[in-house]
């Protein structure tokens, strides 16, 4: 089953590039550069087949329904930046389950992120803190959907140059708490994250 995936413009682009060279994370950049994504352009994602989440149809009841899809959606949101994390560390997402629990607009900014680590040679170290919590979900949809909205902490992350080991501070005018939206929607069962959205004018 397949759906297309945009690319991300650059209507920012040199902040973008300033920004590539001193950190690596996607949420900051594009919280700084106010990137966007066509919802024109695009190539093919391949949705991974699954099994039906355990949570799907297991309640007759629409508030319990509700409670387990919302930890459903949570944990989509969680396992997503466990692998971007991974990918983040070594300017790669090959090896990790990123495609798993993000496509659409979402994969591809990540994926930009990482074009952009590479180009400039940086890795990404240490944690990005979050408090996540589902603002709104309709499972009356054709297809279920929820919205997540996090509150971004980059006090504990930091970005190296390969070559050197260097550690790169944050541009002065990056907040390091700032609010993230992420749009989630279910597929086949289980709940993909399509889209992120950071917002650096809405500190935390």
């Amino acid at each position: 089953m397949t759906r297309n995936q945009p690319h991300s413009s650059q209507p920012a682009a040199v902040r973008l590039r300033n920004w590539a060279t001193v950190s690596i994370t996607l949420s900051a950049m594009l919280a700084l550069s106010a990137c966007s994504a066509s919802d024109d352009d695009g190539n093919e994602a391949t949705r991974t087949p699954s099994s039906p989440s355990p949570s799907s149809g297991s309640s007759s009841n629409p508030v319990d329904s509700r409670v387990t899809e919302k930890a459903s959606v949570l944990n989509a949101y969680t396992m997503m930046w466990a692998e971007q994390m991974k990918a983040y560390r070594k300017a790669d997402a090959e090896g990790t389950d990123l495609e798993k629990y993000a496509s659409l607009k979402a994969l591809g900014k990540f994926r930009l992120d990482l074009a952009h680590m590479k180009q400039a040679g940086t890795v990404g170290g240490g944690e990005v803190g979050h408090t996540p919590k589902v603002s709104s979900i309709d499972l009356d949809a054709k297809l279920p959907k929820a919205m997540v909205t996090d509150c971004i902490d980059l006090t504990d992350w930091k970005a190296t140059k390969v070559e050197t080991g260097e550690v790169l501070p944050l541009p002065t005018n990056q907040p390091k708490r700032y609010v993230a939206t992420a749009k989630a929607e279910r597929w086949d069962g289980r709940w993909m994250i399509v889209d992120y959205a950071p917002d650096g004018e809405r500190t935390c």
